[in-house]
Parts: structure tokens; C-alpha cells; sequence
């Protein structure tokens, strides 16, 4: 196992410092021009003058917080949802023309309804986040729930378990997987939403910064912010995978990666 991991961080670092001579030689050979896109190592010396820029790591805080805030809730509201409309009689059938209605519009689409109900603040971030998260968790939540063995279930009745001893001891073990699930596809999304909501309507964040870079013509600058959250997303990625992986440890495949 601890050579194959090896083996594909090898083959992971030989892969990113590819991508980086790539990146420094197509501005350097003239195949596109410096002023659109700067040589990796002009990128390099803007991101080390954003590091020691106070103003930078206030916009990185801006944006984890809008991140984190959204996500939050978005998972604690998918998951409670989830779990009432599966174990409330009818209420998925009742419910289920609205969920396939609302769950296709883009978050961005929002963003006009974001500023006119909470302008350019932290709220408005909110509210794209938490709509945009909140169906990957609602959805997985609805799919892990309906996985669950009938027979299980049934079973859990015939000894007198009541609707909250089966969601503990029987839906929600079935579940967690499609929630684990849900919850990692939802934390990247947020942070999508964080950034993009930045970008748009100028809230406070990274994605602010990128869009004041763009206009003053800084353009290192922009591609070592756009750098950043390329970063961040990588972070969050590894980050969710790994709470998945501690959350699920009991699980079979979990255990079949570990055992690989």
C-alpha cells in the first residue's frame, strides 16, 4: 500500500512541475503574450507579495467564513430535510415535483435576488452557498435513505423500534455513506458559490480581489489569487476525503481502499 501511494505522489509532483515549466515556457516563447498570460515565475513573485500582504490574508478570511458558515447549514439543513421527507408517510411523494423543480435552477441565477435582499454583504454570500450545497446533501440523503433493506426495516418494526431508534440504527448506518457523499460534493460546491458570489456582486473575499486585479490590469496578481483558490479547493477536496474516510472506517469500502 505505502508503495503504491508512493508511486502516485511521484507521479502526482512529476505532474504538477510539467504543468509548471509548461506555464513559464508558452509566455516565454512567445506562443502567447506576457501581458495575458505571465510566466509561472512572475506569478510566483505576485503570490509571495500577496502572502505578506495583510489586505490578502483579510480576504482569505472573508472567504473561508462565507465558505464554512454555508456549508454548515446547508448540511445540517439537507440532512434534516432529508431524513423527514423519507420517514414522514407521503411527504416524498408530495414533495418530490418540487424538489426536481427547484434543484436544477444555477445558484447563479440568484444572484440578482442575493443583492436585492441582502446587498453586497456576507448574507448574500449565504444564500448562494447554502442553495447551492444544500440539494448535494438533500438529494444523497434521499438516495441513501431509500438504499435501506426493506427486510431491515421491517425487522426494526416487529421488535417495537420507533421512528427514532430505526433513523439511528438502521436508516441513518445505510445512509451515511450517500451522506458522506453529499456532504464532500457540497463542500466543494460552496466554496464555487463563495467565490463566485465575490467575483459577481463584490463581496468581501478572494474573489473580490481577483475581480479589483482584473480591472487594474494587475494580471500576476490575478492569476496568483486565482492560484489561491485553486489551492483552496484542492484543500477542501483532501480535507472532505478524509473526514469521509474517518466517518466511514466501518464501512466495507472504506476498508477495501485500506486493505488495496
Amino acid at each position: 500500500m505505502r508503495s503504491g501511494l508512493g508511486v502516485n505522489a511521484a507521479l502526482g509532483a512529476a505532474g504538477l512541475a510539467a504543468f509548471l515549466a509548461l506555464g513559464e515556457a508558452v509566455p516565454r516563447l512567445g506562443l502567447v503574450k506576457e501581458a495575458y498570460f505571465p510566466p509561472t515565475s512572475r506569478i510566483a513573485v505576485a503570490l509571495g507579495d500577496e502572502v505578506r500582504d495583510g489586505a490578502f490574508w483579510s480576504a482569505l478570511g472573508d472567504t473561508l467564513t462565507g465558505w464554512a458558515l454555508g456549508l454548515v447549514i446547508a448540511v445540517a439543513a439537507g440532512i434534516t430535510a432529508g431524513v423527514v421527507v423519507s420517514v414522514v408517510p407521503y411527504l416524498r411523494a408530495a414533495t418530490a415535483s418540487t424538489i426536481e423543480f427547484l434543484r436544477p435552477i444555477p445558484s447563479v441565477a440568484l444572484i440578482p435576488l442575493a443583492v436585492l435582499l441582502h446587498g453586497t454583504g456576507l448574507r448574500s454570500v449565504l444564500l448562494l452557498v447554502v442553495y447551492a450545497a444544500f440539494w448535494q446533501v438533500l438529494v444523497q440523503t434521499l438516495y441513501g435513505i431509500q438504499d435501506v433493506d426493506p427486510v431491515a426495516d421491517e425487522t426494526a418494526r416487529s421488535y417495537g423500534l420507533g421512528t427514532w431508534a430505526r433513523i439511528r440504527h438502521v436508516l441513518w448506518p445505510t445512509a451515511l455513506p450517500y451522506v458522506m457523499t453529499g456532504v464532500r460534493l457540497a463542500a466543494s460546491v460552496a466554496l464555487i458559490l463563495a467565490v463566485t458570489a465575490e467575483l459577481v456582486i463584490g463581496a468581501p473575499g478572494l474573489g473580490a480581489r481577483i475581480a479589483v486585479a482584473q480591472t487594474s490590469q494587475a494580471v500576476p496578481e490575478m492569476y496568483a489569487l486565482i492560484v489561491v483558490t485553486g489551492l483552496l479547493g484542492l484543500l477542501v477536496n483532501v480535507g472532505a476525503r478524509t473526514v469521509e474516510r474517518r466517518a466511514l472506517a466501518w464501512h466495507q469500502s472504506v476498508r477495501g481502499e485500506v486493505a488495496v
